[in-house]
């Protein structure tokens, strides 16, 4: 495509705070539209929790339509506590689009801006850089509603195939790679498992090392998610991409937010061959709906990097630089003070989103 097309964002809002960290973002966007050559078509479309509660779905075929036609997907936090399927699990349609577009790599950064606290001794001064890459469409979640229960026992079945796993290394030395060419880290990948313990995670670390010989400049290790987890509490900058099966991943990107100041400031994505969806880790924090007290880093953080896989898709360089600027925005304001109530600061949604104006 040029740069004289417009890009067509579906924009799903979500549950909970999902809406009031998605207004903002869009509000970014739309400044990056102004002071770039880039334009952008948002179309709104129903999902979550309140749908399902109003239609008995949790999205229509028009927003999974929108979605399919869609240049990237933009998507808020879903799901509530007190809306639950008749099997008594949530309401989850992120989950429902990895599915349904095969959006098989989970990439969750974790990087501490200046300014933010950190609970790791030393963290400040050395910094945290890392990106988990966590499989979506496997692993323990490919028995999703599929597990059986019984009055005696319950069984969930792990699935790891060679289709997907190859293609999600493939993806993650290319990220590795990319990160080492920009300067980012150490350019290195670490292979996260069980295979001492598992044969189905032997077969994924045998995958992997077939991986790395195709990719030679790339440096890797492999670690048991055991003392990979222990390793990260005492010296997450020792890491750069890791790569892993989807619970595992589901658990460590969790970890990983929290050592970069919470949920709130953790953006994610979910891709596949195709298609893409940028969303914040955090929840929908029914608790503070509302209210204004949402921090609404995460969602544009996930703006950012919609803009950079854009960039990569479509060879457009004024994206890359756009989602450059959108970061760098977000690491003044908060080297500027800017505290958000989720870790003990004043400032509220709109007043995080008014600086990052600002300091575009």
């Amino acid at each position: 495509m040029s740069a004289n097309d417009a890009l067509h964002i579906a924009v799903l809002p979500g549950d909970g705070i999902g809406p009031e960290v998605m207004d903002p973002t869009l509000e970014i966007l739309r400044k990056i539209e102004n002071t770039t050559d880039l334009k952008f078509r948002f179309t709104d479309a129903p999902a979550g929790a309140n749908n399902y509660r109003a239609t008995g779905r949790s999205m229509p075929d028009s927003t999974i339509r929108l979605c399919d036609e869609a240049d990237a997907i933009l998507l808020g936090a879903c799901g509530l506590p007190s809306v639950r399927y008749p099997d008594n699990t949530e309401i989850m349609p992120q989950v429902e689009l990895r599915f349904h577009f095969d959006l098989y790599a989970g990439v969750r950064p974790a990087r501490l801006i200046p300014g933010v606290p950190s609970p790791i001794v030393g963290a400040d001064q050395r910094g945290i850089d890392l990106v988990v890459i966590r499989e979506s469409t496997e692993g323990l979640f490919a028995s999703m509603g599929k597990g059986i229960v019984t009055d005696t026992e319950a069984r969930e079945t792990l699935v790891i195939t060679r289709k997907t796993s190859e293609r999600l290394f493939e993806f993650s030395f290319r990220l590795a790679e990319r990160r080492k060419a920009r300067g980012r880290a150490n350019g290195g990948l670490t292979c996260v498992d069980k295979a001492n313990v598992f044969k189905a995670f032997a077969f994924f670390r045998e995958m992997f090392d077939d991986a790395a010989k195709r990719h030679p400049d790339v440096k890797t290790d492999r670690l048991y998610v055991d003392a990979c987890s222990a390793l990260l509490v005492k010296r997450p900058w020792d890491f750069d991409v890791m790569v892993m099966e989807n619970m595992f991943g589901d658990i460590l990107s969790d970890m990983t937010a929290g050592l970069i100041g919470g949920m709130g400031m953790a953006p994610s994505a979910d891709v596949g061959d195709t298609h893409a969806v940028f969303q914040p880790c955090h929840g929908t924090a029914p608790d503070i709906m509302g209210q204004g007290k949402a921090n609404p880093t995460g969602m544009i953080l996930s703006a950012a990097m919609m803009l950079d896989w854009l960039a990569d898709k479509h060879g457009l360089e004024a994206a890359a630089e756009a989602a450059e600027r959108i970061e760098r925005a977000v690491d003044k304001v908060y080297a500027d003070g800017i505290k958000p109530m989720e870790f003990g600061g004043r400032n509220g949604t709109a007043d995080i989103a008014k600086a990052v104006l600002e300091a575009l």
